[in-house]
């Protein structure tokens, strides 16, 4: 796995960007966006996926780095789950669910992935750029 300078350069924070950036434009139309409750606490659990990653990169070792992988990784079936509830008030279109939640899934892969990764690397240090001897 690369390293990594920015959290903005990781693919994983990249797809959690992407998946952010469609919740707040689809939870935005119609009667999806007249029901405040469903529609922020969307856009709060899409947003904290993306934020938990950027977060945890910062921190300055892979321990917390794979505490906030795991944070992101359950806002992600939070989104899930409510995405579900949309599709069933008819918020959105059956394509629109699909897409969306077809980003969740791969974002939680990469998520879980990662966590993977700096659990069996060996890789402790601050941004992840040295290895514990």
């Amino acid at each position: 796995m690369p390293t990594f300078e920015r959290f903005e350069d990781m693919e994983v924070w990249q797809r959690a960007r992407d998946l952010c950036r469609e919740v707040y434009r689809i939870s935005g139309k119609g009667s999806f966006g007249a029901d405040f409750w469903l529609r922020d606490q969307m856009r709060r659990a899409s947003a904290s996926i993306m934020s938990n990653i950027a977060e945890g990169f910062e921190r300055s070792g892979s321990g917390e780095f794979i505490q906030f992988l795991a944070i992101a990784k359950g806002s992600a079936g939070e989104l899930r789950s409510q995405l579900y509830i949309a599709l069933d008030q008819k918020y959105m279109e059956q394509e629109h669910f699909l897409h969306l939640v077809g980003l969740a899934v791969d974002t939680t892969r990469m998520i879980a992935g990662l966590m993977k990764y700096l659990r069996t690397s060996g890789v402790k240090g601050t941004n992840y750029k040295t290895r514990q001897s």
